[in-house]
């Protein structure tokens, strides 16, 4: 039957669907390996470390995947992808990219996946990615971008996954990345953020992961969290965060992870993990934690994990409520022998879980 059909197209036709095959073969730039791997009508065109200074311009109009890694690549100018409109990767990373032009994503409708990664972008254009309506990734990651704000973000309604560490943010302002309404990642790990605006995460309702790893982050608003009602898992290791506030992680009744290790906090308030029924892990490791109300974790049914190494244990009475509820959980602690007193001097290096509670004394 197919042949047949081939057989019964009107020659001229016949002839088109042969010139344009010729053409998206013929069409490949000169340095770049072209191939179909789709069906009929998709190239992938790779021109990896092929030494380009600029956007090849003879791209195949079926192009659906382009990798341009490792050039020299400097500039990203207006209708930059007009002659492929099919495209859906493009990978760009490890360039020397530093500008982009407002329109260079224009037209390109239907692209979802975009690696920038380990340019030497500073700044994003105002509006620069609003053609992106199917863009689902987007690899910001090791540029220079300090500053952003939500012109930068809008259209990209359907966006799942927005990586930015290794930049030089500093702050997180109002309202920034209202416009991204289904991301679910959001990594801003390594950067200099130290402030956060307390309505800086507004919009993100189906966010699942923040991570917030290694930014010099001293305090949380109150209610920064809030808006984030799916989130999953929450990182803020590597910070110097020196307190916590009773609210400063309400709204997260969806968390199941919390990590906030190696941080300065010095105690907790007893109620500030209280809104939490899904945690099952928490990391307070590498802090400087002389006392925890062991009672906080009563109300954690799903803890699984809890981390409290490297914090330096005052064993007198007031640690009487944590050495007893250790001593009732089913909860894997960090390792067990590795929670040690550091002081009164005649409990130093002795292991918090071969304390008896009844012994321990507080100074009049």
């Amino acid at each position: 039957m197919a042949v047949i059909a081939v057989k019964m197209l009107p020659l001229t036709q016949l002839m088109l669907v042969i010139l344009s095959m010729v053409q998206a073969v013929a069409n490949c730039p000169g340095v770049c390996k072209c191939s179909r791997k789709s069906g009929p009508e998709k190239s992938e065109v790779n021109c990896h470390k092929k030494g380009l200074r600029t956007l090849p311009s003879n791209l195949p109009s079926d192009a659906w995947i382009l990798k341009l890694g490792e050039n020299g690549i400097t500039e990203l100018k207006a209708n930059s992808l007009k002659s492929v409109p099919k495209i859906e990767s493009i990978n760009l990373e490890r360039n020397t990219i530093k500008s982009i032009h407002p329109k260079a994503f224009s037209g390109a409708k239907q692209l979802m996946l975009l690696n920038l990664y380990g340019n030497h972008i500073t700044v994003l254009p105002p509006r620069g990615f609003q053609d992106l309506l199917n863009l689902r990734f987007l690899m910001l990651g090791q540029n220079q971008i300090g500053i952003l704000k939500p012109e930068m973000f809008a259209g990209m309604r359907n966006l799942s996954d927005l990586d930015l560490p290794y930049n030089a943010l500093t702050s997180l302002p109002s309202n920034v990345f209202k416009p991204l309404i289904a991301l679910k990642v959001l990594d801003l790990s390594l950067n200099r953020i130290q402030r956060i605006s307390p309505k800086a995460f507004t919009g993100l309702r189906q966010l699942l992961f923040l991570n917030l790893d290694n930014n010099s982050l001293k305090t949380v608003p109150s209610g920064a969290f809030r808006p984030l009602r799916s989130l999953e898992m929450l990182v803020l290791d590597n910070n110097l965060l020196s307190t916590l506030s009773q609210s400063a992680l309400d709204g997260l009744t969806n968390l199941q992870e919390l990590y906030l290790r190696n941080n300065e906090l010095e105690q907790l308030p007893s109620g500030v993990f209280s809104n939490m029924p899904n945690l099952s892990q928490l990391g307070l490791s590498g802090n400087r934690l002389k006392t925890v109300d062991g009672n906080m974790f009563s109300h954690m049914p799903e803890l699984k994990k809890l981390y409290l190494h490297n914090n330096p244990w005052q064993c007198d009475c007031n640690i009487i409520s944590l050495v007893r509820w250790m001593g009732q959980t089913k909860a894997t602690m960090s390792p067990r022998d590795a929670l040690k007193c550091v002081s009164p001097p005649q409990l130093k290096n002795k292991s918090l879980s071969s304390l008896q509670p009844g012994k321990l004394q507080c100074n009049a």
